[in-house]
């Protein structure tokens, strides 16, 4: 299945954190975007492996995506060597994305850099046909997507582009609660984590203000690239 999109955190919640907002709104316009989360985020503080591959699947199905996929290449304690990187080019392969969003440039929770770094080469890799890799028994053909882009994270980073998602800041707090086990919940007895106090929702919607305000909008969120970003005109620009 070939999408437009592969949306690719190392922790199921990370994509619903950072670039749901401008998913939601691409899957209006049309596109198809499938989710990879690379682990199970096994390691979290509150909720467990199971419970969190459950909350991903419903927010998946909230979201629109077509497909969401699970690697469980150990939270953590995941490297960047021959094993990870060819399990993250198979999918790649088998849904052909135009575009790779992957994980921050760098970031409190080391996994998020590791991730970045893991993902972006994992998608240079996989358009070279000398790498083999199969697909339910099936030799896959070499596929490199055009962009890869990174999307923000914890840490307030300089964005490098930012896209107006004003029209769907409600709907993204939607897929970001539906993971129960991680975030605000006053019934629940596990323990406090960074993400989990009210303080953190509340700094969502400041922080997609911040990105907003940058571009004269209520909300926005950012990304950074490596290379420049091209463009046909500056009146394409906002």
């Amino acid at each position: 299945m070939k999408v437009d999109i592969l949306a690719i955190g190392v922790h199921p919640d990370d994509i619903e954190l950072s670039c749901s907002g401008y998913l939601l709104k691409e899957i209006d316009h049309g596109k198809k975007i499938a989710l990879l989360d690379l682990t199970l985020g096994e390691l979290g503080t509150r909720g467990n492996a199971k419970i969190r591959k459950q909350e991903a699947l419903h927010a998946a199905d909230l979201m629109g995506a077509v497909s969401r996929e699970f690697l469980n290449i150990g939270d953590g304690f995941f490297e960047e060597n021959e094993r990870t990187l060819k399990q993250i080019i198979q999918i790649i392969r088998k849904y052909q994305p135009e575009i790779i969003l992957a994980n921050a440039l760098s970031d409190r929770h080391p996994d998020h850099g590791n991730a970045a770094r893991l993902t972006a080469r994992a998608g240079f890799l996989s358009g070279l046909r000398k790498i083999e890799t199969k697909d339910k028994g099936k030799p896959q053909i070499a596929w490199r997507p055009k962009h890869v882009y990174h999307y923000i994270q914890d840490n307030h980073l300089e964005a490098d582009v930012i896209i107006d998602i004003t029209d769907y800041m409600d709907r993204k707090m939607e897929l970001i609660q539906a993971f129960k086990s991680q975030f605000y919940d006053p019934k629940s007895k596990e323990p406090m984590s960074p993400i989990s106090s009210k303080d953190f929702l509340d700094y969502q919607r400041a922080r997609a203000m911040v990105y907003g305000r940058q571009i004269q909008v209520t909300y926005a969120e950012g990304f950074n690239v490596v290379r420049p970003v091209g463009v046909n005109s500056l009146f394409d620009l906002r």
